[in-house]
């Protein structure tokens, strides 16, 4: 009988190559789901509070996607390394969102396929005992993120924020709102010896419509007692809130660090402009006539304020004992510092003031008269 090979050899060959695709290495060991450690933990210090922030884990040590988280630990030393959290700050709760199926997981990510990663806070009361007065002392944070089984793959990054010890706000914390600017009067505590330390009063200015912050001025603590500031920088028809906070200047070899205090409670300020400008000084008048149409011309020193914008020019007139009406000569405000009067007669004596008008109509007093014969 003869034999086909073909027909045997064809099985054969096809078990073979099943065989090979199943198996393509030793079988894998079980992910123990360890949340890799965050590495852009940051930190930031406002008196006794040191804010945290992070992102949560979304790949564990083996590269899988996170399906469960378990608590973090908020880690502190005085140390300036932390090797391990030991005796943790605090311990925070894991994220209540359920687990991520496979299809929700890939709805979850970024065109890059990457899951989104979710920003995480965390606000630490620094105890006293932590804040001193030495300049180079720090106090080190780290955080570790654990899966269900309360089991973590290390630290994160690790920061540092100064431990220097922050001066309270001053009291008293009062404003006026002037035709100079805003006035803010309190009462300074009085600066404390420390050669590594330089203290200021910083002065921040939020607008109330906006809510953005400025930075109005700094002034030494100087003295015990009371201190005062004239912000001109605003600006008018707004609503302002003040506050005052002592920071804290550290200097060092390669560095300068700043840490702020808490703040006063804000004042609040409407800064509505009723306030004129300056009464022009100096007015001087010339009479120009000799064979030409007779004209009388005005001089005076410029008002220097900031919202200024112009003049106004006032005549009366009088031949012997008869006076006339004062009267306002320009029918648009006068831009510099100088008039010419051509409507004047011969025979008459005119006498002139000026005054000053704001941006937002605030007029000043008149200046003192001059007088100028016209012959």
């Amino acid at each position: 009988m003869k034999v086909n090979l073909g027909k045997i050899l064809a099985p054969v060959a096809l078990c073979l190559l099943l065989a090979s695709c199943a198996q393509v290495g030793p079988p894998l060991p079980p992910s123990l789901e360890l949340p890799r450690p965050p590495a852009d933990l940051r930190a930031s210090r406002k008196g006794n509070r040191v804010t945290l922030n992070w992102s949560e884990p979304t790949l564990t040590t083996d590269r899988q996607s996170v399906r469960y988280l378990g608590p973090t630990l908020v880690c502190r030393s005085l140390e300036s390394e932390i090797g391990e959290c030991g005796n943790p700050a605090a311990m925070l709760a894991a994220p209540s969102a359920a687990p991520q199926k496979s299809g929700s997981a890939r709805s979850a990510t970024r065109k890059s396929g990457s899951p989104r990663s979710a920003p995480q806070t965390y606000i630490d009361a620094l105890p006293a005992n932590m804040q001193t007065q030495d300049p180079a002392a720090e106090v080190t944070y780290a955080v570790e993120v654990l899966n269900r089984n309360a089991r973590g793959a290390g630290l994160s990054n690790r920061v540092h924020v100064p431990a220097v010890l922050t001066l309270p706000p001053p009291s008293n914390l009062s404003a006026e709102l002037t035709g100079d600017g805003v006035v803010l009067t309190w009462t300074s505590a009085g600066e404390l010896r420390n050669p590594g330390v330089q203290l200021r009063y910083r002065i921040y200015r939020r607008d109330e419509g906006s809510g953005k912050d400025a930075l109005a001025g700094e002034v030494p603590l100087g003295k015990p007692g009371a201190a005062h500031f004239t912000d001109s920088s605003f600006e008018w028809e707004k609503t302002y809130l003040y506050r005052i906070t002592a920071v804290s200047i550290v200097k060092r070899s390669d560095s300068e660090v700043q840490v702020e205090g808490d703040d006063t409670p804000p004042v609040r300020v409407v800064a509505h402009d009723i306030f004129p400008p300056a009464v022009p000084a100096g007015l001087q008048a010339a009479y120009s006539g000799e064979g030409q149409k007779p004209f009388i011309d005005l001089i005076w020193a410029p008002v220097t304020n900031a919202d200024l914008a112009g003049y106004n020019v006032f005549r009366s007139e009088s031949t012997g004992a008869e006076v006339t009406t004062r009267v306002k000569l320009n029918s648009e405000l006068v831009k510099s510092p100088s008039y010419r009067d051509s409507a004047v007669a011969p025979g008459k004596t005119y006498t002139y003031s000026v005054s000053a008008v704001d941006v937002r109509g605030n007029e000043s007093q008149r200046s003192e008269e001059t007088s100028e014969p016209v012959p």
